[in-house]
């Protein structure tokens, strides 16, 4: 595996899960140390070796992962600081710390308070707090995992804007991401990884999304997202919402105001808006993982009103909710596949208290088999697996329940284009066997092909709601960004 970046130049990196990427990220940045690996590695021509993070730091290499390394209890300027806080006699310069982070902050545009818990920030603001910490110290080389995964239009802007700033001041900047838009906005050059390997190299004359992404998988891909078929009216409403209301118990703030909808038996229901429109607390709400005494409003579900005060009730009705992040909320990184893959029906799998094994393991192959999950066997650490084979262990615990609705928030972050599209597949294939699905997604181009109608949200109320040909990139960010 070889790649060069050019000073004052943006290189892209992209492969699939799994192509060695975040592994060579971690080699140029220190975390795997000397003596873990072979080969060189050069910096304006000499070469260098580091023993750890900090001596890549000194070097000039900063990264931007795209897992959060925060720490949730301390502050915005104690996080970006982290390790290196200004101070004098061991006893760390409060006002300098607070001083410092707001002039980086207020540099890049970003409007989050220094003073703020880490615990307190959504997943994008804690996104740009993982930025912010990169730009504390001079760097020469700067490198970008999935930086935009959970970044509103805005943000995504003021970061593009911050990446060409720094070209112009001689920066080299890696920019990993499998939305190749990005890659063709940003990148005079790109490399391409498959098994481990370096098999491509583009210049932006010969940049296409065709000839990216054979390269990337080893062969063409006719299709990434399923055709789309006609929406029938007459299906029968499977979930019913109406005026659905949710206060946060700290700000007391509406989160949620008076929201109804409806989705139907078989149909994908798509939610868009953009971030803190609330779509995934709309979600949680459907799943009983909101607080019932601040949450009012009414839901039926074929036609009988339910009461869901908690995710296990969700499930006994037939519920089932893959959350967007799938590291934190969504596996047990510590467990193997099987554990994952099994965990909501052990009681199903059990005997007397005892777990069926033989049962729970020809379960857990049917899966990895229908879901093409790529596990060297159903015993090994889920937290090692790729990105796109993580989130099909999640598909298949959930499938396993046997749900009506599937609840997806963003089922499609931080994995790759094929992973991608085997994901869009299998939810057509779900829905024409009889599943009903609702898609959170950030991505429009997710929405627009695979939802047969589409709720718009907007600062937690209903901006619109669109079905057929009214369904468009153009139309919905009318809605969301009015």
């Amino acid at each position: 595996m070889s790649l060069r970046a050019f000073a004052g130049e943006c290189l892209g990196l992209v492969g699939e899960n799994g192509a060695g990427k975040s592994t060579l990220m971690k080699i140029l940045s220190g975390i795997w140390p000397r003596g873990t690996y072979t080969g060189g590695i050069l910096i304006d021509g000499e070469s260098v070796e580091f023993a750890g993070p900090k001596e890549a730091t000194q070097a000039g290499i900063a990264i931007i992962h795209q897992e959060l390394s925060l720490f949730e209890e301390l502050s915005v300027a104690e996080n970006i600081f982290i390790g290196d806080f200004p101070s004098s006699l061991g006893v760390v310069k409060q006002k300098a710390l607070f001083e410092k982070s707001e002039a980086i902050l207020r540099k890049l545009n970003f409007t989050i308070s220094p003073y703020a818990r880490v615990k307190q920030l959504s997943v994008g603001e804690r996104q740009l707090v993982e930025i912010a910490r990169a730009f504390t110290k001079p760097v020469k080389v700067l490198i970008f995992d999935e930086p935009t995964s959970a970044l509103t239009d805005r943000e995504i802007e003021t970061l593009f804007r911050l990446i060409h700033e720094l070209k112009a001041t001689g920066v080299a900047c890696i920019y990993i991401s499998h939305k190749l838009p990005e890659i063709h906005e940003l990148c005079s050059r790109v490399t391409v990884l498959r098994d481990g390997k370096t098999v491509g190299h583009f210049v932006k004359a010969e940049l296409n999304d065709e000839a990216l992404i054979e390269a990337m998988v080893g062969r063409k891909i006719d299709a990434i997202f399923p055709p789309k078929r006609p929406f029938q009216k007459d299906r029968p409403i499977l979930l019913k919402a109406e005026h659905l209301q949710y206060r946060d118990s700290h700000s007391r703030k509406l989160l949620l105001n008076d929201i109804s909808f409806d989705v139907r038996q078989g149909e994908i229901f798509g939610i868009a808006g953009l971030m803190g429109s609330r779509r995934t607390e709309l979600l949680l709400s459907l799943f009983g993982s909101l607080a019932a005494d601040k949450l009012s409003g009414s839901v039926e579900l074929e036609g009988k009103q339910v009461d869901i005060t908690s995710p296990s009730e969700a499930i006994h009705h037939g519920l089932a909710l893959v959350t967007e992040d799938r590291k934190v909320t969504g596996l047990i990184l510590e467990m193997d596949v099987k554990g994952n893959l099994t965990l909501p029906i052990l009681r199903r799998l059990s005997k007397a208290s005892v777990i069926r094994s033989e049962e729970e393991s020809r379960l857990v192959q049917y899966y990895c088999k229908i879901l093409r999950i790529k596990t060297p066997d159903e015993n090994f650490k889920v937290r090692y697996l790729s990105g796109g084979n993580q989130q099909k262990v999640i598909l298949g615990r959930w499938l396993s329940t046997q749900p009506k609705l599937l609840l997806l928030d963003e089922p499609t972050r931080g994995i790759d284009v094929l992973a991608k599209a085997e994901i869009y597949f299998l939810m057509r294939q779900l829905v024409d066997q009889g599943l009903t699905l609702i898609l959170v997604s950030s991505e429009l181009p997710e929405v627009v092909s695979l939802s047969d109608r589409v709720l718009v949200m907007r600062e937690g109320k209903v901006a619109g709601l669109l079905q057929g040909n009214d369904i468009s990139q153009k139309s919905i960010m009318e809605r969301a960004a009015a």
